[in-house]
């Protein structure tokens, strides 16, 4: 939709301006083509167009895990992405008696080989098409509210059943700039998945949450998974007939190595930047929201903590979560520290103030004005809402009641025709929340569920009355004293943490819930009209937003462009690329941190107790200085982990680091404590990328683990003797 009157400037064309020496932007590939000057300053040799060209490699080798990143590096389907990337499935594995994660896993064939669980995916994007006039085809400037928000994912439906005509392919049409641009990716879906190798936590995640997003850091963050088909070549469920995915391309590994200075490429699935948001919704994150959170993960670290500490097995079955709940609360906890650091809203409206400055000089600023105004107005509104969400999701924060409370949902959306549903209760979504529900199986313990529940309703119930919902308390009878025997009678009157019984309710009609005894199914019925009630309250607001954000930035794009400044869009877990540098940093006055980290520095902080527990066999090794081809000519010794200056965030877990011919050098997995507030705004001087280094990959494989059949399974450049 073109706006009826426009500022001259704002109707440019939204062609990149390339950034000026910087290594700001998660570009998409087919934008590099408008940064070939940039690509060649810093050394890049691969052509831009290959770099765009998402049938060939390099591009066609980076795959999405639907959260993570990763990469194919064989012809036969061998993926490599993160230790912690991998966690689930090692954990989905293991039991006290046989704990992958501790010991680590190596498959000797492919017969040895685990399932990843039922709920992995390996998606390789093929197709980026610009759908923008598709999905904004019958909106005009009158339609607000849930009414534009319902034709756009109406259209947005059509393009992805059109898409989706093969069953191997899901499809996507995610938005950009806020809604200005939208493109829909077709993906490939791989739905095989197996693990190959993990080394044990103590190589890779050596450190543990101590070291997260820390550095120096000496972390072997790296796994390896298989993709399986059918003997026909198409993608197919998991099967043991099923045969390796021959991967059209895959990267070759290089264990020549890097040096300070040296232009590095990252290629992957970045999950989410707010880069472009308003002020007032950086001092809302910072002020409520994230210590919000960061106080929830606190308490629910602890329930779990409290529940399991002295039963292994149900340590080991809630070892992901903890991982997963750690490494978002420490996220969290360090954008309030960067916040704290340096301050970002005041950085941000500053700038907002240049840019209200700016508009002013243009033509129809009175309109823009008027436009920005209305959007503090939506602004406001999504803060209350957000925080309502919220206290809704404490109310009910149990993993059974919400397992419930989705197949009751989907059999309600299942009264419509499939076209009309809400998105993620389609027919198309079914295999995955019955993967959802069946995962479960290997991460539920019914008593731990319960105690993170009691501990959730106690911090509700702590809430003024105010903050609270109505409606929740006149249903679960809140406040009340007798919580732990209220929770323990509704435990034992349900069978929801019965796999059968679980994944037999997705096929039950909506009468068959509300004629349910059973008690936790009961309460996913009488919860539904407030859950109801709040999504359609979030469609309104989104749909103003639709109406709104992308007029805003329009005109923010045109600001940037007159500046010379990067126009990429926010980070939205598709396919995105970033360039950049190895390069230390001073995180403070006097101190001077990386770029290499090496073997020795595991010795150092080796305590004998975990996390700093390191093998000792990889002791001896390191005393040995047995590093063989691996060994740096300049370190004299195997390097662990290195940081570059790529532009990354979360999802970018994984991504293949690839060197200036388009090697495969080393992974991404984490950032520097420093750079958390890079997700709101990019500071090139301390914005640092955490990698493992290749060469400390093959090392630990070929010297620790008995790997070597997986090393001469890929294409590895050795150095020049």
């Amino acid at each position: 939709m073109k706006m009826k009157t426009c500022l001259s400037v704002l109707c440019l064309s939204l062609a990149l301006t390339p950034a000026a020496q910087a290594d700001e932007g998660q570009w998409q590939p087919h934008q590099l083509l408008e940064l070939k000057s940039e690509l060649k300053r810093i050394g890049i040799q691969i052509p831009a167009e290959k770099l765009a060209d998402l049938t060939k490699a390099p591009m066609n080798a980076i795959v999405s895990l639907g959260g993570c990143s990763a990469s194919f590096v064989s012809p036969k389907g061998l993926i490599v992405t993160n230790h912690h990337c991998a966690y689930g499935a090692i954990q989905r594995n293991s039991t006290a008696e046989k704990n992958y994660i501790a010991d680590g896993f190596v498959a000797k064939t492919m017969a040895d080989e685990l399932p990843a669980g039922p709920n992995q995916r390996v998606y390789v994007t093929d197709q980026v098409t610009d759908v923008t006039a598709e999905v904004l085809k019958g909106i005009d400037a009158t339609l607000r509210g849930k009414a534009r928000h319902d034709q756009i994912e109406r259209n947005i439906k059509a393009l992805i059943a059109q898409c989706e005509s093969s069953p191997d392919y899901r499809c996507a049409v995610p938005s950009f700039h806020r809604g200005l641009e939208f493109y829909l990716i077709r993906q490939l879906m791989l739905r095989d998945i197996r693990l190959v190798y993990a080394p044990s936590e103590a190589i890779g995640a050596y450190g543990g949450d101590i070291d997260n997003f820390e550095f120096p850091r000496h972390t072997g963050d790296f796994a390896f998974y298989r993709a399986y088909i059918g003997k026909d070549g198409k993608p197919a469920d998991p099967s043991p007939d099923n045969v390796p995915y021959a991967s059209k391309d895959y990267l070759t590994v290089s264990a020549e190595g890097l040096k300070a200075g040296d232009p590095i490429l990252l290629a992957g699935y970045p999950g989410r930047t707010s880069r472009y948001k308003l002020p007032e919704e950086i001092r809302f994150a910072r002020d409520t929201d994230y210590p919000m959170r960061v106080t929830d993960y606190q308490r629910d670290l602890q329930a779990i903590a409290d529940a399991s500490t002295d039963n292994s097995e149900w340590s080991v079955r809630y070892a992901a979560t903890v991982k997963s709940i750690n490494n978002r609360m420490k996220k969290l906890q360090g954008l309030l520290d960067g916040f704290g650091r340096k301050d970002v809203v005041a950085i941000k409206q500053r700038q907002h103030q240049e840019f209200l400055d700016w508009i002013d000089k243009q033509g129809d600023a009175e309109r823009y004005r008027a436009m920005l105004s209305q959007l503090d107005e939506l602004v406001a509104k999504d803060q209350t809402l957000t925080q309502q969400e919220f206290v809704l999701s404490l109310a009910t924060s149990s993993d059974m009641l919400s397992a419930a409370s989705t197949a009751y949902r989907l059999a309600k959306e299942k009264e419509k025709p499939d076209a009309e549903r809400d998105s993620g209760y389609q027919q198309r979504d079914i295999p995955f929340i019955k993967a959802r529900l069946q995962r479960m199986e290997q991460s539920l313990v019914p008593e731990v569920d319960r105690r993170r529940w009691q501990s959730a309703l106690n911090r509700y119930q702590q809430l003024n009355p105010q903050q609270q919902l109505m409606a929740v308390n006149k249903i679960m009878l809140l406040p009340r004293k007798d919580l732990n025997k209220w929770l323990t009678e509704l435990y034992q009157h349900t069978q929801v943490q019965d796999t059968t019984f679980r994944l037999s309710l997705l096929e039950e009609p909506a009468a068959a819930f509300t004629a349910s005894n059973d008690h936790l199914v009961r309460l996913a019925v009488m919860l539904y009209d407030i859950q109801d009630t709040l999504r359609e309250q979030r469609e309104h607001l989104d749909g103003d937003f639709d109406y709104l954000i992308p007029q805003y930035m329009q005109a923010v794009i045109a600001w940037k462009k007159s500046q010379g400044k990067p126009v990429y869009p926010d980070a939205n877990s598709t396919l995105r690329v970033t360039y950049g540098t190895v390069a230390p940093y001073s995180p403070a006055d006097g101190l001077t941190k990386g770029p290499f980290t090496t073997v020795e520095g595991i010795a150092e902080k080796h305590t004998g107790k975990g996390p700093f527990d390191a093998p000792d066999a990889q002791l001896r090794a390191i005393a040995a200085k047995q590093f063989g081809v691996y060994r740096d000519p300049i370190l004299k010794t195997v390097p662990v982990n290195f940081l570059s200056s790529a532009d990354t965030t979360g999802g970018n877990s994984g991504s293949a680091v690839i060197n200036k011919r388009g090697e495969l050098i080393g992974l991404n997995f984490d950032s520097t404590y420093e750079s958390i507030t890079k997700d709101w705004y990019f500071d090139p001087e301390i914005t640092r990328a955490i990698h493992v280094d290749i060469r400390y990959m093959l090392w630990v494989m070929q010297e620790l683990d008995g790997a070597e059949h997986l090393i001469k399974e890929m294409t590895v450049k050795y150095p020049k003797k």
